[in-house]
């Protein structure tokens, strides 16, 4: 009886997982046609798949259930998952990482190796569903009614606790966005202070802005989003440009969100000893008015903003000139000479 209720049991896990990324991509359809763009579907399709997508997965999270057809839905779950997974990796390969929205706005990290992971596990679970579903076809009517229907009891909950833990991750995106739309003049006045932030570092622990100001260098803030291209292209530019000025600058990249994801990114641009440090919630964006990636923050070594904002690859680049010796000085001199005439 044992493997009957594991059968029962995995059933049900892989129909709560189909039935929420049917539910996620419903409730942001808008985000689901753009990712679906992103993936190279050719534009007039596009509609289409971001309609059929979720009908095809909530029809396979409810074909799980009865006997009689879960073992074609488990079979319907593993031909998608071998077609997400091979569109995955055709990204991959072309250095692309479009946000990943397969459970809707609760999943806009970019695709990476974590992803080709996770559909590895979720298709070995589907193959199981098919041939469990196959060899114990009397499933879950030989079981105690009241046990079968306890695990299923069990398993709404789980989806209902997985649901609203994702729309409070989408709530917390959608305040910070706001909250950086409101923040009226993007960047701080050259010359103020610098605020101080925490933020994650990829070995576990926390790195601050006065450890990043301790080597008595000018410290470059560069703000990336690991799915922007232009972020990506950028970053694979910062060892060469921070080789150049070693002895001036000290560049640092922040991210937001996970530090899983980040730690993969960060590897993949080949960032090497560059600190990759990844924000909760835009916090240190919020603090300097950054409102775009890439961006880029140049601050002294006495810890003042020592440039407006840089938007872009090249106006970070032309901080980079900043911050050497002779570019300090003449942005001092500029500073200081607006400061007279405007007395």
């Amino acid at each position: 009886m044992t493997i009957e209720y594991g059968v029962w049991g995995l059933r049900l896990a892989l129909g709560v997982v189909f039935g929420l990324s049917a539910a996620g991509k419903f409730a942001d359809l808008a985000g689901t046609r753009t990712a679906v763009g992103e993936f190279g579907i050719p534009l007039r399709w596009v509609p289409a798949i971001a309609w059929g997508l979720p009908v095809a997965e909530a029809a396979v999270a409810a074909g799980l259930l009865p006997p009689w057809t879960a073992a074609p839905a488990a079979l319907v779950a593993v031909l998608l998952l071998l077609v997400f997974s091979g569109a995955v990796a055709r990204l991959l390969r072309q250095g692309r990482h479009p946000s990943c929205s397969c459970f809707g706005a609760a999943s806009s990290a970019p695709i990476g190796a974590r992803t080709l992971v996770r559909n590895g596990v979720l298709l070995l679970l589907s193959v199981a569903a098919v041939v469990g579903a196959l060899r114990y076809s009397h499933i879950p009517e030989v079981l105690p009614v009241d046990r079968a229907v306890g695990m299923a009891v069990v398993a709404v909950f789980a989806a209902a606790l997985a649901w609203l833990w994702g729309e409070v991750r989408a709530l917390r995106r959608r305040l910070d966005q706001q909250a950086l739309s409101t923040l009226g003049a993007e960047g701080l006045p050259v010359g103020a202070v610098a605020p101080e932030f925490e933020l994650l570092n990829m070995s576990g622990g926390r790195t601050n802005l006065e450890s990043l100001l301790s080597s008595g260098r000018a410290l470059l803030l560069v703000f990336v989003h690991p799915g922007c291209e232009m972020c990506a292209a950028l970053a694979r530019e910062l060892p060469r440009w921070q080789a150049r000025s070693a002895d001036a600058l000290t560049i640092a990249v922040l991210g937001n969100g996970e530090v899983e994801p980040h730690a993969v990114w960060a590897r993949e641009q080949g960032l090497g000893d560059i600190p990759m440090l990844v924000q909760q919630g835009n916090e240190a964006a919020l603090r300097y008015r950054v409102r775009g990636t890439p961006s880029g923050v140049l601050i002294t070594a006495e810890g003042k903003v020592a440039a407006p904002v840089a938007r872009g690859a090249m106006a970070v680049r032309d901080l980079i000139g900043l911050a050497k010796p002779t570019g300090m000085q003449r942005a001092s001199a500029r500073n200081g000479q607006s400061v007279s005439h405007a007395g």
